[in-house]
């Protein structure tokens, strides 16, 4: 298996371990990109894609990184001064308020803290896929929780519920916000929703192999009423029709999105360098802070297991003694993104000025990266100077 790409001679460690993936962990097709300062440092791929090789242009389904487009999408909106995010939702989005909910805040949408982590109604089959079916829905839904006293992930909902608001504010559906604020300007490889003639473009998704249970799909198969079993069975068949054409040509903010590693690592360069990057500005500097700091922590009512967010992005989490199944991704405390279902990657960490960007066909274990996206962070990091702490997550040591 060749390795394509170019790698600055100081992040060598990362290439090695890309090359290791395929070599001693199972990897089929994949890329890794980083930017340092703005420039690309690392911009490597390799592998298989459904029977053809990997190459620059490939894209594949990111799963859960799709939640930071979104919730970009929204920051941008709030960094104009267009979106409150301390507001009620009900502000720009008068029929949520049902069932207590008048009193959810935007904030409590992004921090997976709104009570909505599953859809109570059934969902008929590619209901997910419908978006004012599934908007409607969870406006009617009586919370799980109060929202803002606990949080849960929001696997398939954060993506309707978020970007609801982002379509009520701005009068765009958020795949052609995204677009035209995003990655239009950026040039990104990116889509929220596919155009079809790109289809040949996609890697095709492989499952993980059967391996050990997170704590919520235990959850799940003990208990088929709980919060975690619907989030498993009450998705119209999204998960079965995961690949097809009608779920990469809809609206799906959560789950939806189709890019690869260069995708994800140039769209959060701009958040990595205060912001704005080649003349393009999502947010203001000021503004950074609102997206980095941590508001939920601690034990997950979805997950089942310890997570930290700020407003629609996912923190580092020191786990690293837990099983694979269990763990975060281990990052420096200055970093947020997202990671998608099986193990792809994107975040900023603009304390070292560093975008990251990992995406894979073969789907990994557990609920954040696994060995093969975290040895990639790993050897950046080591590359950049950092040290792991004792609870596994990369510092600066002081000079």
């Amino acid at each position: 298996m060749t390795v394509e790409g170019t790698c600055a001679d100081e992040f060598a460690e990362v290439r090695a371990e890309f090359e290791r993936n395929f070599a001693e962990r199972g990897e089929v097709g994949a890329g890794v990109h980083v930017t340092v300062d703005g420039e690309t440092v690392v911009d490597l791929w390799g592998g298989d894609a459904g029977g053809r090789p990997w190459t620059e242009d490939t894209v594949t389904h990111v799963w859960s990184c799709t939640k930071g487009a979104t919730a970009l999408c929204a920051h941008v909106l709030a960094s104009r001064g267009e979106l409150d995010l301390d507001a009620p939702v009900v502000r720009y989005w008068p029929e949520f308020g049902r069932h207590g909910k008048d009193g959810t805040l935007v904030r409590h949408l992004l921090a997976h803290q709104a009570g909505l982590a599953a859809v109570r109604a059934p969902v008929p089959p590619g209901g997910m896929l419908d978006w004012e079916l599934m908007t409607g829905l969870l406006a009617r839904q009586e919370p799980f929780w109060a929202p803002g006293t606990a949080h849960g992930y929001h696997a398939l909902t954060f993506g309707h519920l978020v970007g609801e608001v982002v379509r009520r504010v701005s009068g765009l559906w958020p795949a052609e916000f995204f677009e035209k604020e995003v990655s239009g300007p950026l040039g990104l490889d990116f889509w929220l929703t596919l155009p079809e003639d790109l289809e040949p473009l996609v890697a095709p998704t492989i499952p993980a192999d059967r391996g050990g249970e997170p704590p919520a799909m235990s959850a799940a198969a003990a208990d088929p009423t709980s919060m975690q079993a619907l989030l498993v069975t009450n998705t119209g068949g999204y998960l079965a029709a995961s690949d097809s054409r009608a779920a990469h040509a809809a609206q799906f903010g959560s789950v939806g999105g189709m890019s690869n590693a260069r995708g994800l690592a140039q769209m959060y360069r701009p958040l990595a360098l205060g912001g704005e990057y080649n003349g393009v500005r999502l947010v203001d500097e000021a503004h950074l802070p609102v997206m980095s700091g941590v508001v939920s922590a601690g034990a997950d009512r979805m997950l089942l297991a310890p997570t930290r967010f700020s407003l629609g992005f996912a923190k580092s989490v020191g786990n690293r003694h837990l099983p694979a199944v269990e763990r975060g991704v281990l990052m420096s405390e200055d970093a947020f993104g997202h990671s998608g279902m099986g193990g792809s990657l994107g975040f900023a960490d603009p304390g070292a000025r560093m975008s990251f960007g990992y995406a894979m066909t073969k789907m990994g274990p557990g609920v954040g990266v696994n060995d093969r996206g975290q040895s990639l962070v790993d050897a950046v990091y080591r590359a950049l100077g950092h040290r792991p702490a004792t609870d596994g997550t990369w510092f600066r040591p002081t000079r």
